[in-house]
């Protein structure tokens, strides 16, 4: 297949998923938002970056879980946004002490996540970020549910290899 080709599919490919995918998304950001009107704001911002995305010369692979990243990252702007604060410039807590071993925890904890394929970034995110029980990261992610507990296992041994001090156990 040409690289023309691919270019062409991928926009075909995010049409073809839309119907499908359109409930997945705009449920992500109704879950976290809890307002329908930023919650649809969101959910055309992620398929238009989507689009984008599909049009470029190396498109990325065309998914649900590959538009649960872009919904991601479009919810983490609208934070910055919303906050007029980016993310590496929030303050300090007052009382630094207990707070600061979780807060240094969550840094790393981001930081393992980002070094992860986005397959086992996804599933983890969804189920312990997100809260999600399994059958609902399974029926996010397009999986069976059988299957995910497999990804699951597979993306917490990862992330333990990359965590420090987590080592192979």
């Amino acid at each position: 297949m040409s690289a023309e080709s691919d270019r062409n599919d991928a926009p075909r490919a995010l049409l073809a998923l839309y119907d499908d995918a359109l409930p997945i998304v705009y449920g992500y950001f109704v879950r976290r938002c809890g307002d329908r009107g930023t919650a649809e704001d969101l959910t055309s911002e992620t398929f238009l970056a989507a689009m984008d995305a599909a049009r470029k010369s190396e498109p990325p692979p065309i998914a649900v879980p590959w538009l649960l990243g872009v919904a991601r990252h479009k919810l983490a702007d609208h934070c910055r946004r919303r906050h007029d604060l980016p993310v590496a410039d929030l303050p300090e807590p007052i009382d630094p002490g207990d707070d600061w071993e979780a807060e240094l925890d969550r840094i790393v904890a981001e930081s393992v996540l980002a070094r992860l394929s986005e397959p086992h970034r996804t599933v983890l995110a969804l189920r312990y970020m997100d809260d999600c029980s399994v059958p609902e990261c399974a029926e996010l992610i397009g999986r069976t549910v059988h299957a995910t507990e497999a990804l699951l296992v597979r993306a917490r041994r990862a992330f333990k290899q990359h965590y420090p001090e987590g080592g192979a156990s």
